[in-house]
């Protein structure tokens, strides 16, 4: 990955071997909203002859509209030489329920790699056109629905508005002290980061103002994914936004609390043999959200997990949280 959070070509071509038989690129990528240099990857996939595929999962339907609209989007669909392949969700930017998404193939005899034929089972011949063979088509449908309904002057439209709003969030954001976006998204996605402030911490004040930031890693930083109905809400997330990153200024004694606790946890990781630090990971769960779920503040427990180096452990203590998200409680 370069250090704007796009995919690294050089290392991409480095990495090829006579058993690669897939390069992917990002449409752009959901972390940080950023499009990888798919032209440059399609060239190498070419030059390789292998097969590219383009995730546009996110930008696969507001992508081309932002085009038409006059925005700078680089070429990342089959105007490429060497693309091959496209998927796109329709729950996302296509604004249909959740359940149908869509991937193109460039020819026809790579889609046929996809079917599954099985003439030998005693129930009949058996064929399907996709790796699901049973599957409810009331969310193929209902996109159907969604599609017609807005048609392209609708998805201009509504792709009109969510560039515009994004482009007043990214704007106020970078003008917040101590904030800044990270890279130069393409369309609406994007994160928020702080070379100054525990962005977890500008979380946790977003949070008890009423907002749900996603928390992410490597680096730490706050999800946005802006959608229409954010655009009459801007000034009042980005005042807010300042006011937590004033709090988050501010120190506390849980703060410090919280801070002599990661470096207590840092400095334990580091001395402790790796089987004491595995048991103490696994009775973690209780203390990073237990059986009431996940804390209004969780600003500590982002900061711990990421000084984990086990990851195995790290994955156990995410699966005793998800267990006791959905465990039936018994009196």
């Amino acid at each position: 990955m370069r250090a704007d959070f796009r995919a690294d070509v050089s290392a991409i071509r480095n990495a090829i071997t006579p058993r690669t038989v897939l390069i992917v690129g990002s449409a752009p990528s959901y972390p940080h909203g950023v499009i990888d240099p798919i032209s440059d990857l399609a060239h190498i996939a070419r030059d390789h002859e292998i097969l590219f595929h383009v995730d546009a999962c996110v930008g696969g339907f507001l992508l081309p509209f932002a085009r038409r609209l006059g925005y700078p989007i680089p070429p990342f669909d089959f105007s490429v030489d060497g693309v091959t392949s496209i998927s796109a969700d329709l729950h996302k930017y296509g604004y249909a329920a959740k359940g149908a998404s869509l991937v193109l193939y460039r020819h026809k005899k790579i889609r046929r790699h996809q079917l599954f034929a099985y003439l030998d089972w005693s129930g009949g011949i058996y064929a399907s056109p996709t790796m699901v063979g049973t599957r409810p088509g009331g969310a193929i449908a209902a996109a159907w629905a969604v599609m017609n309904y807005l048609g392209e002057e609708g998805y201009l439209a509504l792709t009109d508005q969510v560039m515009k709003t994004a482009t007043q969030l990214r704007d106020g954001i970078n003008a917040i002290d101590g904030l800044h976006i990270v890279s130069d998204p393409d369309m609406s996605v994007m994160a928020i980061t702080s070379d100054r402030l525990n962005i977890y911490e500008v979380g946790d004040e977003m949070t008890l103002r009423g907002w749900h930031l996603d928390r992410q890693q490597f680096p730490p930083t706050l999800h946005l994914t802006v959608m229409p109905t954010h655009a009459r809400i801007v000034d009042l997330f980005l005042s807010d936004l300042t006011a937590a990153a004033t709090s988050a200024r501010k120190p506390t004694l849980q703060k410090i609390g919280n801070t002599l606790i990661l470096k207590l946890a840092e400095a334990a990781v580091k001395i402790l043999p790796e089987d004491v630090v595995s048991k103490l990971t696994a009775r973690a769960s209780s203390v990073l959200g237990g059986d009431s779920g996940l804390p209004q503040r969780s600003a500590a427990m982002y900061g711990m997990m990421g000084s984990l180096p086990n990851r195995g452990d790290l994955r156990e203590l995410v699966l005793d949280l998800v267990e006791g998200f959905t465990e039936r409680k018994r009196d």
